[in-house]
């Protein structure tokens, strides 16, 4: 057992109980024990912080002697700053934000991750007015559970409408680096609409744009919307369902039938924190683990989990709105509920595991619309996605929970790093990270090399 000035506050006091713990269970060599027993950790108030806070309130930071307090922090810039400064020891991070911050777009640190904390949860909103503008052009769309997905091309004639009326179309995402801000320009691009180049002269994103996108923060997003400050927005949960709610506007398509199963967040550490605290790194991640594994356990655990994330510490969102994004189905419209088990996910499809793959397509994506703004070989691609994504640290940590009977002895994948070539986007487009410059290549709208 380590000295008990080692041990967090809490614990002091406690030694005789915990040294028994330690007798009944695998002994914790004090190479392996953790440098820093106390941590801050940061996140922004979203349905997919879940993995934090069920690791916290279930127990499972405990069990790796971490004493961890969660801060919700004002937006996803401010939370950035504060793990570059090391005022957090790491936070729920957007999956662009490590990825950009590595070729200085967006921030320019040395910022890693070696665990993804979910797949997909998102969704795009419309206001009313422009669903009923997207109804009356298709009348199919006013009947009882209108077909599902729907492509941006429904939205086209509106902004056509919006431009010869001399208003601009505005939509609104949670940050450039985002994967909201990439999944939205996505859709439109896919149904023809242009979202805009990143350029020397205009970083907001708006060069040629057919729309005009910019920043709100996730949970004003509704509000920002019934003030028709904004037509639509791109964010994860609970805002979307809130607009349901509220009945204030429309999900038309969710994350997910966009790119089935996408990266969405991580755990985002800086390099020298972890190089410095590679123990503490590897408890994180194992807590992290279970409680993503907790959480696809059951759709009780999810019900659990929307009550503690509806406490105002977290989320301080309504229960009902938060259980609606987590229980595997999707509300679209009052009573519109359609099954999608895949809407958010934690723990299946291998969502914890740092594919290079992944970071590969935000590095596309940056190019695809200017912030990164000079063509790169695939080489640069697989290189940078290296220097961010860390799958070595992530096999350390779930070999020791299989040796710990926590995951399954066949629980870790058989990959070199890259996924097999996705064919689960909106517009068909095959991706492979293999080969990034084929992909942007194929492209219709956007730089393509």
């Amino acid at each position: 057992m380590p000295p008990s000035s080692s041990l967090p506050s809490a614990w002091r006091g406690r030694l005789p109980v915990l040294v028994l713990l330690a007798l009944l269970a695998a002994p914790l060599a004090a190479d392996d024990f953790p440098e820093k027993t106390t941590l801050t950790f940061g996140f922004i108030r979203l349905t997919d912080c879940a993995t934090l806070v069920i690791a916290k309130e279930k127990g499972f930071f405990d069990d790796e002697f971490l004493d961890v307090r969660l801060e919700s922090q004002a937006n996803w810039r401010v939370l950035l700053d504060r793990v570059i400064t090391g005022e957090l020891d790491g936070a729920h991070m957007l999956a662009g934000q490590p990825i950009g911050a590595a070729v200085g777009v967006g921030a320019d640190a040395d910022i890693i991750t070696a665990f993804s904390m979910n797949l997909s949860g998102n969704a795009i909103t419309v206001s009313n007015e422009v669903w009923a503008a997207m109804k009356a052009d298709h009348p199919e769309r006013g009947r009882e559970g209108p077909p599902h997905p729907i492509s941006a091309t429904a939205l086209a004639p509106v902004v056509d409408r919006f431009a010869a009326a001399g208003r601009p179309f505005r939509l609104g995402m949670v940050y450039p680096v985002s994967t909201h801000n990439y999944e939205l320009r996505y859709w439109l691009a896919a149904g023809g609409i242009h979202p805009g180049f990143y350029t020397a002269s205009d970083t907001t994103g708006q060069s040629e744009a057919d729309v005009l996108i910019s920043v709100t923060p996730p949970p004003q997003m509704p509000a920002t919307l019934a003030q028709g400050t904004i037509h639509g927005y791109c964010v994860g949960e609970p805002w979307n369902q809130a607009a349901v709610f509220q009945r204030i506007g429309v999900p038309v398509v969710t994350g997910w039938q966009i790119w089935k199963n996408n990266p969405e967040k991580v755990l985002g550490v800086h390099a020298d924190w972890a190089e410095q605290h590679p123990n503490t790194h590897l408890a994180v991640i194992k807590a992290l683990l279970r409680a993503a594994q907790w959480l696809d356990a059951s759709v009780e655990n999810r019900r659990e989990a929307a009550r503690l994330l509806a406490r105002p510490e977290y989320i301080g969102a309504d229960e009902a709105v938060l259980a609606n994004a987590l229980v595997g189905t999707f509300e679209f419209e009052p009573g519109d509920v359609r099954d999608m088990p895949d809407h958010v996910v934690f723990f299946r499809h291998h969502a914890n595991y740092p594919f290079y793959s992944d970071a590969v397509w935000f590095f596309t994506q940056m190019r695809r619309w200017g912030q990164i703004a000079e063509p790169k070989p695939d080489a640069w691609y697989h290189d940078r996605a290296r220097q961010v994504y860390r799958p070595a640290i992530f096999r350390k940590a779930a070999r020791r929970l299989i040796a710990e009977g926590h995951l399954p002895p066949d629980y870790l994948p058989e990959t070199d790093g890259f996924k097999p070539p996705d064919d689960g986007f909106i517009d068909g487009l095959v991706y492979d990270g293999r080969r990034p410059n084929d992909y942007l290549s194929r492209f219709e709208i956007g730089h393509r090399n």
